[in-house]
């Protein structure tokens, strides 16, 4: 079993992997954002991907998120655990606080946000996000593994970026009673189920973002929340790494069947070879 992990560079180099390698992997969607990192943690293998590369030089709209999850499918992966930063639109969530959202509200407008198309049609169910095993295990890795006060379950809503919210944006998701607002779990968690991958992630609040009165969001208090926000994920991602069910308890491992739009024999070639890592097993 391997487990990816996706998330800023600072919380792979906290986490105690063992035996790392580095692996350059190409994708029929472009290169990843950095060569994925390989290591071992408590027996179980874990594949790290930064999300906006090394350096951070990918924006929360052009990150590659489809080679990504591609190449974590390649190496393997069948569960990806993630972090995000984000701002918080509830008085009662501060930042520092750890939130493992169930559900998002998707108010990106330009991404690609599947890996089908071109000859094929897939529609996918997308009702539950994320994992529902994969929230309840994030959900008590939290509670067990750190001090941070957390909370299981919230609306994360995904906006376009990288500018932060106009205080009508901010004020109009916080009246529709939605907890937490960032920029990068869309497409990911989109792609991670065509991946037919488990998929969940731990939030990490840095701020109030523009609707609280006597707090505006900027980047240095998003950096600095986040710092200190690392060693709690930290402490999270390890304990869910080390006590990971063996087995899967969840439909996302078969969640392509019944979804193919398209006959077999209607299929261009080109695109069945795009696509054979996800579908083959259907196709052929």
């Amino acid at each position: 079993m391997t487990i990816g992990f996706i998330g800023g560079s600072g919380i792979y180099e906290a986490l105690p992997l063992e035996d790392t390698r580095e692996e350059e992997i190409s994708t029929p969607f472009g290169d990843p954002s950095a060569p994925v990192t390989i290591g071992e943690l408590a027996g179980e293998e874990v594949a790290f991907l930064p999300r906006h590369g090394p350096d951070h030089q990918h924006t929360p709209t052009n990150a590659p998120y489809k080679a990504n999850i591609h190449a974590l499918k390649q190496v393997g992966v069948e569960r990806v655990l993630s972090s995000n930063a984000v701002g918080s639109l509830r008085e009662d969530l501060p930042p520092q606080t750890l939130l493992v959202p169930d559900q998002i509200f998707d108010r990106t407008k330009h991404r690609d946000s599947t890996f089908f198309g071109d000859g094929i049609v897939v529609h996918m169910p997308f009702a539950d996000p994320y994992c529902p095993h994969m929230v309840e295990h994030l959900s008590e890795s939290c509670e067990t593994a750190t001090d941070a006060d957390s909370e299981e379950g919230g609306t994360y809503v995904c906006i376009e970026g990288p500018q932060y919210s106009t205080r009508a944006e901010s004020e109009f998701y916080r009246d529709q009673g939605w907890d937490v607002i960032g920029m990068t779990t869309i497409p990911e968690a989109k792609l991670a189920r065509e991946a037919e991958m488990c998929y969940a992630t731990v939030t990490g609040v840095t701020d109030y973002d523009v609707w609280k009165e006597d707090s505006e969001v900027t980047l240095q208090e998003v950096l600095d929340n986040a710092a200190e926000n690392e060693e709690s994920i930290k402490e999270v991602v390890e304990h869910a790494v080390r006590n990971m069910p063996d087995e899967r308890e969840c439909d996302c491992g078969h969640a392509l069947e019944g979804t193919i739009n398209t006959p077999t024999e209607a299929i261009p070639e080109e695109t069945r070879e795009r696509v054979d890592a996800f579908v083959g097993e259907y196709l052929n």
